[in-house]
């Protein structure tokens, strides 16, 4: 029999069995140190990127009103290229199609007011003008109203604002989908809001009014200028921690290769012997 024998126990001990053991362990510690190592690389990688967005989207805010995207463009508009850029439009309200989304904002539970804008090249531009609360059902006035032929030919009075562009939010919010039959709303998305009330020539995204831009005969006074603009950026310790799992990886990895069985068989062995 291979191996060698404990002289205190008389007993074989097998050699090349403790070795496959450390084989094992070093792999399954290997793999883990490039695995934790890796997802903390990642969160870096994220981190840089991160805060690249962050900088993008606060010299977006902060720059000078530009024109919103025209009618040619509206086919390459995208989160990464336009969203939170500081626009400027000029037009006149369709009040008669305002539609209430459902909101919490630090005014409380009540309802953004999304009312489409005539430009002067015959598009629309869903606008959020603002803020109303839920109290006394303001939102009910203004019902399910459906356009019928090009609603842009009414006159309106023109009207210049500047605010924000917004990227269409589809499908509706939380554990809620929109309801355009019931004209119940959780989400502004563009394209089934401009379905519901029969408008064509849409742009495919929407503006978020600035505070004190609503025009002083609006049916309505809605608080606007209240978009949250907030990125979470935990990656850096996201990035530690990973980091950290992978070094008590080594470090335990270390004391089982120094120590091993042979240690742990020692430290039996001095203890029976006390």
């Amino acid at each position: 029999m291979t191996g060698r024998h404990d002289p205190a126990a008389g007993v074989p001990v097998a050699g090349p069995k403790r070795g496959i053991a450390k084989v094992i362990l070093a792999i399954v510690a290997l793999l883990l140190i490039v695995l934790f190592a890796g997802l903390g690389t990642w969160q870096v990688q994220r981190l840089q990127w991160k805060l690249a967005l962050i900088d993008r989207v606060e010299s977006r805010v902060s720059a000078a009103p530009v024109p919103p995207p025209p009618a040619s463009r509206w086919a390459q508009v995208s989160r990464e290229s336009d969203e939170y850029r500081h626009v400027r439009l000029a037009g006149h309200f369709l009040y008669d199609y305002t539609t209430p989304v459902q909101a919490v904002s630090e005014l409380g539970a009540g309802f953004w007011l999304v009312t489409p804008l005539c430009t002067a090249d015959g598009s629309i531009v869903l606008v959020n003008r603002g803020f109303i609360p839920a109290a006394e059902n303001k939102a009910g006035r203004y019902p399910a109203r459906r356009a019928s032929g090009n609603a842009c030919l009414a006159n309106g009075t023109p009207h210049t604002f500047t605010g924000l562009l917004r990227i269409t939010e589809p499908g509706g919010g939380f554990l809620r989908e929109n309801d355009p039959a019931g004209n119940r709303w959780f989400s502004r998305d563009v394209a089934a809001i401009a379905g519901a009330k029969g408008l064509a020539r849409v742009a495919p995204y929407f503006v978020d009014a600035a505070r004190g831009q609503d025009p002083a005969g609006a049916p309505e006074r809605p608080v606007g200028g209240l978009t949250v603009i907030s990125f979470q950026n935990n990656h850096l310790v996201y990035a530690i921690t990973w980091y950290a799992l992978a070094l008590m990886v080594i470090g335990a990895w270390w004391f089982v290769a120094r120590s091993g069985p042979d240690g742990a068989t020692r430290a039996k062995d001095n203890g029976s012997k006390a």
